[in-house]
């Protein structure tokens, strides 16, 4: 989400309740999103795990489950946008667990301000082409499906961009993507998205009048007993987290200690934490304590690749001093307003591609669910994560 306040936006599409009710089930979710629009299911040879994605939002995977139709449905929607037929102004936050963007969002190399316009809610525009229109669907199976979509940007200082997007999302084995053995007990599902960035036009992409990053968001069903972890380089000097993106975060909903940034997910308190890739491990994820859920998400990550776009809201004296690893808890804008939705996001950025004409980048996002028995889950998180689950619930005790 970006980091400026949206009172306007949280109006328009504010939920009418922000009471925490359970999940519902893959089945219901999917009946509801078939209902209004068209969506394909993948689907593991076992028949638990299985998810769902939407061609017409740019091949989003929307859900998923770790248990068949019956299972909890993982994914946020935002069902009161979806059952309107209608789209919003200057964003459609539909929601799901894995959603394409481009950045920056903000700053002089802004895709979503027109050339020369105030840096400002009224003039912010999430591009159609990764908000409101398809991607072309090219190929499917029952566990893999690729989309395609060329399109036209321009950036605030008015420099053209002609890209071409191929997104392939896949059912994987969740057991490679942890890198450690899966032992039995356990549900599970995983899933990645392999996003490639194509430079169509005839002139190279230049820093000097702005790059394109790949941009992956995840938006999670938040719960008042879910936790975000980070994970960083506790070695490097300076700053470990980046908490001032919607204002400083209060003390009581980040706290940063053993090279871990554990961080409030519980839709109460729209905050915003981001890690530098000086400091990023590319592994990042959540424990819900409430339903017992733990999300691990891992992306290719270069340690030694050259900056990331800036988005902050303003004219920016380095545009490429952006973050590689963010998560978003949203909550009311201000006390009493209303808010987007229970969800909280998990999301990561390849580096600012400086692009030659037909060369491309591709940024996989994969993400893993699991549920089970709590002594298996603890030993994965410790593994994976570098902290165990109790660590986690006390981590604000």
């Amino acid at each position: 989400m970006n980091a400026q306040p949206l009172q306007l936006l949280l109006l328009a599409m504010a939920t009418s309740s922000c009471v925490h009710n359970p999940p519902a089930t893959f089945a219901d979710d999917l009946a509801f999103l078939k209902s209004h629009v068209e969506t394909i299911v993948l689907s593991d040879p076992n028949g638990g795990g299985k998810v769902a994605l939407v061609p017409a939002w740019q091949g989003r995977v929307v859900t998923s489950t770790v248990e068949g139709d019956s299972g909890a449905s993982l994914g946020w929607i935002n069902r009161e946008l979806v059952a309107s037929g209608k789209l919003a102004p200057h964003i459609n936050v539909f929601g799901g667990e894995d959603r394409f963007w481009l950045g920056p969002e903000g700053g002089q190399f802004s895709v979503f301000f027109a050339k020369g316009s105030a840096f400002d809610y009224d003039h912010w525009q999430t591009p159609a082409a990764f908000d409101s229109e398809p991607f072309e669907l090219v190929q499917r199976g029952p566990e893999r499906a690729v989309f395609r979509r060329d399109f036209h940007l321009s950036n605030w200082s008015g420099t053209p961009f002609d890209v071409g997007v191929t997104r392939e999302i896949a059912l994987i084995d969740p057991a490679t993507v942890l890198r450690c053995p899966l032992p039995a007990g356990l549900h599970s599902i995983a899933f990645e998205s392999r996003n490639t960035l194509l430079n169509r036009g005839s002139a190279a992409w230049s820093r000097g009048t702005g790059l394109l990053s790949i941009w992956i968001l995840g938006m999670l069903n938040a719960t008042p007993a879910t936790t975000v972890v980070i994970p960083f380089d506790a070695t490097v000097p300076g700053q470990p987290v980046n908490d001032i993106y919607f204002g400083k975060v209060p003390a009581e909903r980040l706290v940063v200690k053993s090279g871990h940034a554990f961080f409030r997910a519980d839709a109460a308190c729209r905050s915003k934490i981001g890690i530098a890739p000086s400091r990023a491990h590319p592994i990042l994820g959540a424990w819900d304590a409430q339903n017992s859920v733990l999300t691990l998400v891992r992306f290719t990550f270069d340690p030694k690749a050259s900056g990331y776009v800036n988005s902050l809201w303003k004219l920016q004296d380095d545009p490429y001093s952006g973050d590689v690893v963010n998560s978003y808890n949203d909550g009311p804008n201000k006390p009493g307003e209303p808010q987007l939705g229970q969800f909280f996001e998990l999301e990561t950025s390849s580096p600012a591609l400086a692009l030659a004409p037909g060369e491309s980048w591709t940024h996989t996002h994969s993400t893993v669910h699991l549920t089970g028995d709590r002594k298996t889950l603890d030993s994965i998180a410790q593994t994976v994560l570098g902290v165990s689950l109790a660590d986690i619930e006390q981590a604000f005790r």
